[in-house]
């Protein structure tokens, strides 16, 4: 696009989340999160033709979690956020299989500190066949809104690279990196990922975490 017609599609997305966020953030930063969102997703993402759906969708994602995080937002349920470096595979898989495992008990976002340009089609396939599907999801960047609204966050090999927030509770699974691995490999590293979620469940129903 160019950039008038950056600056049109900018103005239709800060139009349609301001009036969602109306009373929670103001439009400046509803603007600001758009454009950012746009920008940090134009540098990475591969998948080109759906650039200005994906970054509304971060854009609201990283709205949601801002609204949370200053408490504007209730959070019913606990957030969980999934990191890895390039959220092509071990945490997207972990947070879909939370969504998926726990049935409305907590809520899962993941992110990347450096985003690939696209999912690990394995990941989509062998979710599939396990009833998820993940075939609209992409990597995300990691933002300090998605971290600032986590009740937990999950590192999953990317070191201490995620930044640290005060009365978060921090996880790291030594799980596999599933990039490149044959389907079996894949299959093995989702199974472990299904059990390492089942026991998270159980534990934060069992504390009664909001």
């Amino acid at each position: 696009m160019d950039a008038a017609a950056d600056q049109a599609v900018f103005d239709r997305i800060t139009a349609r989340l301001a009036d969602r966020f109306h009373g929670l953030v103001s439009a400046e930063t509803v603007r600001r999160l758009v454009i950012d969102s746009y920008q940090r997703l134009a540098a990475s993402s591969r998948v080109r033709d759906h650039l200005v759906v994906m970054a509304e969708r971060l854009a609201t994602e990283r709205l949601t979690a801002l609204a949370q995080a200053e408490g504007r937002l209730g959070t019913p349920v606990p957030e969980v956020l999934f990191v890895c470096d390039a959220n092509a595979g071990r945490s997207q898989m972990a947070a879909a299989l939370a969504l998926a495992r726990g049935s409305g008990t907590v809520h899962a976002r993941s992110a990347g500190i450096n985003p690939a340009g696209e999912l690990e089609l394995a990941i989509v396939r062998v979710m599939d066949e396990i009833g998820v599907d993940m075939s609209a999801e992409f990597p995300k960047p990691l933002t300090d809104e998605l971290v600032a609204a986590a009740d937990v966050v999950i590192t999953l090999g990317c070191g201490g690279a995620c930044p640290v927030v005060p009365h978060t509770r921090y996880l790291d699974w030594a799980v596999l990196d599933p990039t490149g691995r044959p389907l079996t490999e894949v299959r093995r590293i989702r199974d472990e990922l299904d059990l390492l979620v089942t026991d998270l469940l159980t534990t934060l129903t069992s504390e009664g975490t909001r």
